[in-house]
């Protein structure tokens, strides 16, 4: 596996729960990220769960608050969202917020609680065809053509009319975990959205060589393809450590750094499973951030 050239740059971010008796907590959390040298913000999207906000608007209600954090649903459920209307969305938040705006998107989960909402029921090889084609509507949608049309067996659009144009592009990340997915990764994304919870270190070497070999088939550089690893752990006092992500600063130092050596992750985004959040958080922003980044360009 290669190693990362010491000028990459590494993002870190919180990853959020949008719980709606949790706004005030939500908002200072996202002040103290905004000044505290954090980078993103991904916040999940299950519009079934019933205690949650909607994701978007949640997402739009934060941005709006901060001035450099840059901001992506962790990952927007696309059985749920139409992908034109996803793409304006995108858009108009990327210029609202001065191009801090990424879209994150998954294929979708929980297929019973999708349907249960009146959205379709898209598995197997039609989960990952109805995602290809969604890419490309968005794609269209954010570009300068003055009409758009895109022929697909799930999503269409037959003379759209994209616009506006966000003020960069925002990227598409993928929330993929199997083979055809990671392949649909490499050959057409923009960046690798994995979580620690069902992708440890060991899946991230395979399913990069699969990331890669797409892309390379593709005629894409395979580096193009950001990897953001989400990461749920606990940042430990000094002389607790239970193993993986589940250790003092000094050992997640260790492990991030690792990771973006040996498994090229670009980015990490964190959120604590034990302790107090606020005290976690600021455990990650000011005792293995800012080490990392060290360790990295040294």
């Amino acid at each position: 596996m290669r190693a990362r050239p010491a000028s990459s740059r590494v993002d870190f971010g919180l990853f959020l729960i949008p719980e709606a008796d949790n706004y005030h907590e939500l908002t200072e959390l996202v002040t103290y990220a905004d000044t505290a040298g954090l980078d993103l913000v991904g916040i999940q999207d299950h519009p079934y769960q019933r205690r949650f906000f909607d994701t978007w608007t949640l997402l739009t209600a934060l941005a709006v608050r901060t001035s450099r954090l840059r901001w992506f649903p962790d990952v927007a459920n696309l059985p749920l969202r139409n992908p034109a209307v996803l793409a304006k969305a995108v858009a108009s938040l990327d210029i609202i917020t001065g191009g801090r705006v990424h879209l994150g998107l998954g294929a979708g989960a929980f297929h019973d609680a999708i349907v249960a909402m009146g959205g379709p029921r898209h598995e197997g090889r039609d989960a990952v065809l109805a995602l290809g084609e969604a890419m490309a509507v968005i794609r269209a949608m954010w570009s300068d053509e003055r009409s758009v049309r895109v022929l697909g067996r799930f999503h269409t659009l037959d003379g759209a009319h994209p616009g506006p144009a966000p003020s960069r592009d925002p990227g598409i990340w993928l929330g993929a975990k199997g083979p055809r997915m990671l392949a649909l990764t490499g050959y057409a994304a923009d960046g690798w959205l994995p979580s620690s919870g069902w992708a440890p270190p060991e899946f991230l070497t395979e399913a990069n060589k699969r990331i890669d070999e797409a892309a390379a088939t593709a005629g894409r550089d395979p580096s193009a393809v950001r990897r953001i690893y989400n990461v749920s752990g606990a940042i430990t006092d000094e002389g607790v450590d239970r193993g993986f992500l589940e250790g003092p600063a000094s050992r997640w130092v260790d492990e991030l750094t690792a990771l973006h050596h040996d498994q090229r992750v670009d980015g990490f985004v964190f959120w604590p499973m034990e302790g107090e959040p606020f005290d976690q958080i600021r455990r990650y922003s000011e005792q293995v951030v800012p080490a990392v980044r060290a360790a990295v360009t040294a």
